[in-house]
């Protein structure tokens, strides 16, 4: 089963409301949020990161911000214990989601990869996210996302970007 398939079982599963887009191939945020047309706020991005504390083998969290945000290096390591963060490897980033990167969806389905979302995510209404494949993406509920990944998940691991008018 692809990736695209598990969320979209997974979302028929938990009768979630959403609805798939397709749309041409895109993974960079502001590129595919012009073309579905959702504001950057509501756009989900995935990113998977290495955790390190001390001597211990890395921990890998896939952390979700919002798409006029960035990671928060810091901020995730604290809230899963470690000690700092970065990006994994590409290669192992593509072991554990079995995606392209780009193609990301704000789930996990490796137990090896921790799910970590940021907060402000709250208050987008809608998610919109590529959807594991760089070509479709999914408009999801956010009060139904929160409901599926569940509450223990959450943290303020985004930093707004800001821009220059």
């Amino acid at each position: 089963m692809t990736t695209f398939e598990k969320v979209v079982a997974l979302l028929n599963e938990e009768q979630a409301d959403f609805r798939v887009i397709t749309h041409p191939a895109e993974g960079h945020t502001e590129a595919i949020s012009a073309i579905r047309g959702n504001a950057l706020h509501q756009a989900a991005k995935a990113m998977v990161l290495q955790v390190l504390a001390g001597a211990e083998p890395p921990r890998y969290v896939l952390a979700i911000v919002p798409g006029d945000s960035k990671v928060n290096f810091k901020g995730v390591a604290k809230t899963v214990g470690g000690k700092k963060s970065s990006f994994a490897p590409p290669e192992t980033a593509q072991e554990l989601t079995q995606c392209v990167m780009g193609a990301v969806p704000p789930f996990s389905f490796d137990s090896r990869l921790a799910l970590l979302v940021d907060e402000r995510l709250r208050a987008a209404g809608t998610l919109f996210f590529n959807a594991g494949e760089l070509e479709k993406s999914i408009a999801l509920d956010v009060n139904d996302y929160f409901r599926v990944v569940g509450e223990s998940c959450t943290g303020n691991i985004a930093t707004p970007m800001v821009t220059n008018a």
